[in-house]
């Protein structure tokens, strides 16, 4: 007799289903390795080992998962109110760049502790103006937002070449970037702060803006499970009718999801401008904005999840680095095969395994 499919347990949907995708699209990519004569348990282990295997590599792993967890929390706030924000790119561009405008303009006369809040805030406020504009095409002009934020990526993108060739390069520079950010102007690196509690670990990327995104995905839960705006757009979301039958401005809604998305995906200048590059640079967001999708997708959407799909593409980033290292076969577009096979089985392919795992919760329980 065929055993009848039953819903998912919770803690199955929210976490097995998820891994079990990512396993098969671990099967796709050693069948792919497999054909191009390399050995896909050796890779694993590098891959592993180039993420994990040292202090310093697992400090790389958390300071990508840092950028991936602002833009996944980006991606997954619009989404909760239904709306598909693909901008993270441009919102990151901008926000970056006024986090590096305040710093630029107060680091010689304001000390860290004033200095580093000011930017902050500068990094949100830019991020937030960025996506209010598409917000606002939507909400009063009927405009989707889809394309008016795919747009405003090229529009930051371009903006940001023109601002840093003729007007924020440094005197002198053959090299569109800004002057060196002051001391106060600088996010602590981690293995610094651990440092002065007597915690040596080998230097790298990591600052503490990783405990600025932990905080924003504390942030972000309460906001959307413990208040009531919170509950207003994710009623929105889920059922707009109904969120004006009991009284929501869906254009407020709009307005105030999108400019919390932008305002979290603005703090990857943060993480980049002043915890690594210590100055405003070109192509700093580095396809963060569009990884952000992937990794809202993956962890459903919930900071929990996205916190644990942050670390498995930051894994992926700096594993795959040292993989294309050691094994010249495989390059890093391939890394990137391997990112995008995740990508399909936990987005378009996300209810694949469903039917199988329901038969089998089914016949446990018979």
């Amino acid at each position: 007799m065929r055993a009848q499919r039953r819903p998912l347990p919770a803690w199955a949907e929210i976490a097995l289903l998820p891994l079990v995708n990512i396993a098969l699209a671990f099967i796709v990519v050693g069948l792919i390795v497999t054909i191009i004569g390399v050995d896909p348990f050796h890779a694993l282990r590098l891959l592993v080992v180039g993420a994990l295997g040292s202090s310093e590599t697992i400090g790389y792993t958390l300071y990508y998962a840092t950028n991936f967890t602002f833009t996944g929390l980006a991606v997954a706030v619009a989404f909760h109110a239904g709306l598909f924000n693909i901008g993270g790119e441009g919102q990151a561009y901008i926000g970056g760049l006024g986090c590096g405008l305040a710093v630029l303009a107060l680091d010689r006369w304001l000390p860290a502790w004033l200095m580093i809040p000011i930017a902050i805030a500068a990094a949100a406020l830019f991020g937030a103006a960025w996506a209010a504009v598409p917000a606002w095409l939507q909400a009063w002009r009927g405009s989707h937002i889809v394309i008016t934020t795919i747009m405003f990526n090229f529009v930051a993108s371009a903006l940001m070449v023109y601002l840093m060739v003729n007007v924020l390069i440094a005197p002198g520079s053959m090299t569109p970037q800004s002057r060196t950010f002051a001391p106060s102007g600088r996010i602590p690196a981690m293995h610094d702060a651990l440092q002065a509690i007597g915690i040596t670990v080998a230097p790298s990327a990591l600052n503490l803006s990783i405990v600025l995104a932990l905080a924003c995905c504390v942030a972000v839960w309460v906001f959307l499970w413990h208040t009531p705006w919170g509950y207003a757009l994710r009623t929105m979301g889920h059922n707009p009718e109904a969120a004006v039958y009991a009284g929501t401005s869906l254009r407020r809604m709009t307005m105030l999801a999108m400019c919390l998305s932008g305002a979290l995906a603005g703090f990857v200048g943060v993480n980049e401008l002043m915890g690594v590059h210590h100055r405003i640079v070109l192509d700093f967001p580095a396809g963060y904005g569009f990884a952000g999708i992937a990794v809202a997708l993956m962890g459903r959407n919930h900071p929990l999840g996205i916190v644990l799909a942050a670390l498995l593409f930051g894994a992926l980033q700096q594993g795959g680095a040292e993989l294309a290292f050691e094994i010249p076969t495989i390059t890093r577009e391939m890394v990137v095969v391997i990112q995008g096979l995740i990508i399909l089985f936990s987005g378009a392919l996300a209810h694949l395994p469903r039917p199988w795992l329901q038969i089998l919760f089914a016949r446990r329980a018979s």
